[in-house]
């Protein structure tokens, strides 16, 4: 059965999994699914359509599923959806989609939200990505996998941050951050490959190589976009699905990328 601290008001349509417990104060709204074995803290408000997957833990005073800071919001139905095995630290606010976007706002499993971090209407973030204390997140922002977003640092609505990318803090970018690389400052510039996240991620020597040659072309050559993607396609590196995802990402940029660059130090 649940622990629920007397204290917590509970929605009587909320669905409460097994094993769940909700401490002191906490409010659970209606249109609410908690998976097993989740922790709620006391001091908790999930207002409303949200589904918690297993095994989360929410601390105190973190806000969910409320509705959209969004001016074309009209109070229609949309959702936040939480995967299994998700940290969500202290004040963290995360919003209800809406109609003009997918009308879902979706955290992937396995990820660390800390404090104060806000993720605003219908983001979709990937599994076990980091957002660090007080980053920002604008709405219909995407960020794959295992990607790292620093600490005080905003990300504007529509932009997508690829996969084991390191977006670092007090950093703020108006365009798109491809996979697997370092990104920083105001305006994001890059600063190449994220070496030590592709190897403690165990990437291979012959993938970085890849990913390192890739990037070279890219982003040092003096080649415009296109040129550049061009030859990319045509190595014998283009076998490889992440050299594969690099360009796919890129080609597919709206917003596109900060091809300035500046090296690390």
């Amino acid at each position: 059965m649940p622990d629920i601290h007397p204290t917590a008001i509970i929605h009587p349509s909320a669905e409460i999994a097994e094993g769940v417990k909700i401490g002191p104060y906490s409010q659970i709204g209606p249109n609410i699914k908690i998976g097993c074995d989740s922790v709620i803290e006391s001091h908790v408000v999930i207002h409303s359509h949200t589904i918690l997957g297993e095994k989360c833990r929410i601390f105190p005073f973190a806000s969910i599923g409320a509705i959209p800071q969004d001016l074309k919001f009209k109070g229609e139905e949309s959702w936040v959806k939480i995967g299994n095995e998700c940290i969500i630290r202290e004040f963290v606010t995360i919003h209800r989609g809406t109609a003009s976007g997918a009308g879902i706002t979706e955290i992937g499993k396995g990820s660390f939200l800390m404090a104060y971090a806000h993720i605003a209407h219908d983001c979709k973030i990937g599994n076990h990505v980091i957002v660090a204390n007080v980053a920002t997140l604008a709405g219909h922002v995407e960020i794959e996998d295992y990607a790292i977003i620093g600490g005080i640092t905003a990300i504007h609505q529509f932009l997508k941050i690829g996969a084991y990318a390191i977006l670092g803090g007090m950093s703020a970018t108006v365009k798109d951050i491809p996979p697997y690389v370092i990104a920083s400052g105001n305006r994001a510039k890059l600063y190449g490959l994220n070496l030590v996240g592709l190897r403690r991620h165990n990437f291979s020597q012959d993938v970085i190589s890849a990913l390192k040659k890739a990037y070279g072309i890219l982003i040092r050559s003096k080649k415009t976009l296109r040129v550049a993607l061009e030859e990319i396609k045509n190595e014998p590196i283009f076998r490889l699905p992440e050299v594969a995802h690099f360009v796919e990402f890129i080609e597919n940029s709206k917003r596109g990328i900060p091809r300035r660059w500046k090296r690390s130090d």
